[in-house]
């Protein structure tokens, strides 16, 4: 076999990263020296306040004598609560992605006939250039979809006469071409790939301009394009769910930042990609699901409180799945009590699991969401609260969506897009400087040696 110098971890290699880990060591106890607040936020979690937004809040205490008290999570979208907004359209039988993309874009809730011209604007964006899926997403397909999606989204910066214009209204006609493009860029790239690797047979359906982009991602996606209303409207709720989570988010703070430099739309997206691929942040729902499986193999009875917690100390102590001693999906880095995200998708879990047969599978999520601040209260010293989080959930619904895994984190990226886009719009609009933090040297000063004497 032939070596592959892309790949390969070679001896040479080996013994150079002993020096580069060695050399980009800190002494821990600098950070504390130095007040250096690590992630940007502080011992209680509350984030260092780097810019203003009017795009979303997000509320998770109230201050009461100079102190923090945790309260139930609260999420607003443009001033609106988030339940407000789903139980809105929910109790309407209609699809939410379109209306909230709308409002978060356009800061007010859209009128009958703007929602149906916005919607129309958004079929009429969803057309790939000619031959982009033969020539730039069937070639090289990567057994990562978000790979394959930045790539995508950098290529189509080629097919754009405009793409270095950072005027609002080129910005935003790129932001809804993205918006509208996503899940056919996402969905092919998983079908090129479960091809070409995994011989499956290779379908490209054609998107349809009455469906909404719940019911699109479901019809390009399966093989018979059948699906359900119910499946869909779930598929819906989560897009809208992930759509948008302030300006302090990894990937929406990278969309900032690439942004304040004044590039261009296509290399800020892909940026915001790149943050959202990390298992810290998009791929959180993925390694939920992994976690799972394997508690489904160790846990003999799903209905044992005592097993189900013996193993989620285990977790804790590194002594099960991955030995990172995390319980995923339960904490989260704004919200304490509660994630307003997941009780809103609970009630939706649990009717998609009575119509898919896995009840069972429902109630061991349940018992662990109930379990698990218990065990980490016990095992750990906390300074908030602990809550399942919106991925707790999400991936278990994916997957009862029959969802490949592959799209779990491109799916948050379908959603996510239309914050990234509302938050670009308001980074340009504002005109701000571009974002350089601090960063302290601690490196001593030193004399140069010539190369004969070292």
């Amino acid at each position: 076999m032939h070596s592959n110098i892309y790949s390969d971890l070679s001896p040479e290699i080996l013994s150079l990263s002993k020096l580069a880990q060695d050399s980009s060591e800190i002494n821990p106890e600098l950070y504390t020296k130095y007040d250096v607040k690590r992630g940007l936020r502080d011992i209680n979690g509350k984030g260092v306040l780097a810019g203003l937004t009017d795009i979303s809040a997000i509320t998770s205490y109230t201050i009461e004598d100079n102190e923090m008290i945790p309260c139930e999570g609260k999420l607003y979208y443009r001033g609106i609560n988030i339940k407000d907004l789903v139980r809105g359209f929910v109790k309407e039988n209609r699809f939410g992605f379109e209306e909230i993309a709308y409002l978060l874009l356009f800061g007010t809730l859209p009128n009958k006939m703007e929602l149906l011209s916005f919607t129309n604007l958004l079929a009429n964006y969803r057309t790939l250039p000619t031959s982009f899926v033969r020539d730039i997403i069937m070639k090289a397909p990567s057994q990562d979809m978000m790979n394959t999606l930045a790539r995508s989204v950098l290529t189509l910066y080629s097919y754009d006469d405009r793409a270095d214009d950072t005027s609002i209204p080129n910005v935003l006609r790129q932001s809804l071409q993205l918006i509208s493009l996503f899940p056919l860029l996402s969905v092919y790239g998983y079908q090129a790939y479960s091809h070409y690797h995994d011989g499956k047979s290779l379908f490209i359906h054609s998107p349809q301009p009455e469906l909404s982009t719940a019911e699109n991602i479901l019809h390009i996606l399966r093989p018979d394009s059948s699906y359900t209303d119910f499946e869909a409207k779930v598929l819906d709720i989560a897009l809208v769910l992930h759509m948008e989570h302030g300006g302090g988010n990894n990937s929406t703070f990278t969309t900032h930042v690439v942004s304040s430099s004044g590039t261009d739309t296509y290399s800020t997206i892909a940026a915001a990609l790149g943050s959202l691929k990390g298992p810290k942040h998009g791929g959180a729902n993925i390694k939920v699901v992994k976690m799972f499986q394997d508690m489904k193999e160790q846990v003999k009875d799903w209905k044992d409180e005592e097993e189900v917690a013996s193993y989620l100390s285990a977790l804790l102590n590194k002594d099960a799945f991955d030995h990172a001693g995390l319980i995923y999906g339960m904490g989260h880095a704004v919200y304490s009590l509660s994630d307003p995200r997941a009780d809103i998708f609970r009630a939706f879990v649990e009717k998609l699991a009575a119509e898919k047969g896995r009840e069972e599978e429902y109630a061991l999520y349940a018992l662990v969401e109930r379990l698990a601040p218990e065990v980490i209260g016990r095992e750990r010293k906390i300074y908030k609260g602990v809550s399942a989080n919106v991925d707790f959930y999400s991936g278990f619904v994916y997957s009862m969506l029959d969802l490949p895994t592959e799209l779990f984190t491109p799916i948050f990226a379908m959603a996510r897009i239309v914050g990234w886009s509302a938050h670009r719009i308001e980074e340009l609009n504002n005109n701000g400087k571009i974002i350089r933090p601090a960063y302290k040297s601690i490196a001593k000063h030193k004399e140069y040696t010539p190369l004969n004497r070292r």
